[in-house]
């Protein structure tokens, strides 16, 4: 016998068997999770996903490299702070009906993704905002950095008090601190002084960006990654959230006389929507006019190209610590913003890129069909659903949302075939197909200070979206539609019922929309 031939096709046969064990180890092994989740960024502030002027070459990046989808919505919510509400859905994978109360507080029953990831071995971080209790936190995640919104909140994207991460959860106010520029241009902690004035007044002289800080923080987390055990990283920016701030060399990139202000911009919405006076309804003059519009849209397209150059640190850093091949990147805003457009400034309302329409992105090495635009529809709370099914963890039961996987694997094409969305007792929409029914009611409103008023105005709204995206022309009053509103609205209100839109499903509600209508 020829013993180097034996020799060589044993080594041959032995390397076959050695590779194949190594590629079932690969594929066995557990992907890494990264959710970047932003602050009121809405849809259309990614230049790939709607062509508009803002620059953000490495989240169009993202796009190239995964999945997308055009058609991902914020539920709504019962709080003119939108971002509790999605931030929960988003922890909870549980619709705006399903969480307790406006969604600050989550119960131990409903179980967060950190909660599920732990049980399967992961090791769950968490950098930056975060909007419900501190329980909820603790039990959540296994370590976090650069934590902010516990309390003390200045306004200010460059003096923003943070905490380190506290096993206790108590993240006491005296435990905050905020980062400054030392003599010699060196980042060091500073405790926060009592007579602290709110902003925004800080400039990059004073010290770091928090989107700089969160960015780095996350660059840090995977530069020092040793445990043999994947990793779920929820990274929560504070940008684009008022105040618009950002470094001059951002802000020098949209001069304000060269703005183009969007297909919707107006002077001043056409009717009382039920909440038109509010802290981000007062960060601009009214009437809305075109230089106050483009002051507002200047400053935020620089914060979120501010943003995106963090994003792209981030994403290197990634690929430099060797973690990209196996971590799917989900990439998601909590909400709209109105910024000008039908006369409004904040996301307390239920157009879309005013208030609903969000980017959802699935990207990374471990999607294979790259470059895709898919027009399902999509919730922020069916992203849970959705990673779980992607890194084979059992979905808790107490999650409602819908994994999206059978569409990201082509198996099918939508997992639900509408949307709906509610904002408070004022405003009630319907999605599907093309078109869009927004329904709005004069209803009874409480404040601590003023007691009870009514506000609000009773108006019917349909749109086509495939001929108007931007929501501009109303075409509810044609008589041709008068058959589509009526479908449309027993379809509504069929939705209402199964999702269980009612006063008591939102404890300390006071206010039906139903009640109204």
């Amino acid at each position: 016998m020829n013993t180097k031939k034996y020799f060589t096709v044993a080594l041959a046969a032995f390397q076959l068997v050695s590779f194949g064990t190594m590629a079932q180890k690969n594929k066995n092994k557990k992907p890494n999770v990264l959710i970047i989740f932003t602050d009121d960024h809405r849809f259309s502030g990614i230049h790939a996903l709607a062509g508009m002027d803002v620059k953000t070459p490495n989240l169009d990046a993202l796009v190239k490299d995964g999945i997308a989808f055009n058609n991902a919505y914020l539920m709504g919510a019962f709080t003119g702070a939108t971002c509790v509400a999605s931030r929960a859905m988003l922890l909870t994978g549980r619709n705006v009906f399903e969480l307790d109360g406006i969604g600050h507080d989550v119960p131990e029953t409903h179980t967060t993704f950190g909660e599920a990831f732990q049980k399967q071995g992961y090791n769950t971080e968490v950098i930056g905002k975060w909007h419900q209790d501190g329980e909820t936190l603790k039990r959540s995640f296994t370590s976090g950095e650069k934590i902010m919104g516990r309390g003390l909140y200045l306004v200010d994207h460059f003096r923003m008090p943070f905490y380190d991460w506290d096993k206790a959860g108590k993240f006491s106010p005296q435990d905050a601190y905020w980062l400054v520029y030392d003599e010699n241009g060196k980042v060091v902690r500073q405790d926060i002084p009592k007579n602290a004035v709110r902003g925004p007044i800080g400039t990059e002289k004073n010290g770091p960006h928090t989107s700089e800080v969160i960015g780095e923080a996350a660059v840090d987390y995977f530069k020092n990654y040793k445990s043999k055990n994947p990793f779920l990283m929820y990274l929560a920016f504070h940008a684009p959230h008022d105040p618009r701030q950002a470094p001059q060399a951002y802000r020098d990139m949209y001069p304000v006389d060269q703005m183009k202000l969007t297909p919707s911009y107006m002077l001043q919405h056409p009717f009382d929507n039920g909440h038109m006076f509010l802290r981000d309804e007062e960060l601009a003059a009214w009437p809305r006019t075109p230089d106050v519009s483009k002051q507002q849209l200047s400053d935020y397209y620089a914060i979120i190209t501010h943003l995106d150059a963090q994003i792209g640190k981030v994403i290197a850093g990634l690929k430099a610590s060797g973690q990209y091949e196996n971590t799917l990147i989900v990439m998601s805003g909590d909400s709209g913003l109105a910024v000008g457009n039908h006369g409004l400034m904040g996301k307390q309302n239920i157009y879309d890129e005013d208030g609903v329409h969000v980017p959802l992105i699935f990207a990374g090495n471990l999607i294979k069909n790259k470059g895709i635009r898919n027009d399902a529809f999509a919730y922020n709370f069916d992203v849970f659903p959705t990673i779980c099914e992607f890194a084979n963890i059992p979905i808790p039961a107490s999650v409602t949302g819908k994994s999206l996987m059978p569409i990201i694997n082509n198996q099918v094409k939508e997992v639900r075939n509408s949307t709906y969305h509610a904002y408070r007792q004022f405003q009630r929409a319907y999605r599907k197909g093309d078109y869009k029914l927004i329904e709005y009611v004069r209803a009874k409103d409480y404040d601590k200070k003023e007691g009870e008023s009514i506000a609000g105005s009773r108006v019917t709204q349909l749109f086509n979206f495939k001929t108007d995206p931007w929501e501009t022309q109303d075409l509810s009053f044609f008589p041709k539609n008068k058959a589509l509103i009526e479908q449309m609205r027993k379809e509504m209100k069929e939705q209402a019922v199964l999702l269980g839109d009612k006063k008591e499903n939102v404890s300390g509600e006071k206010y039906d929309f139903w009640d109204f209508y």
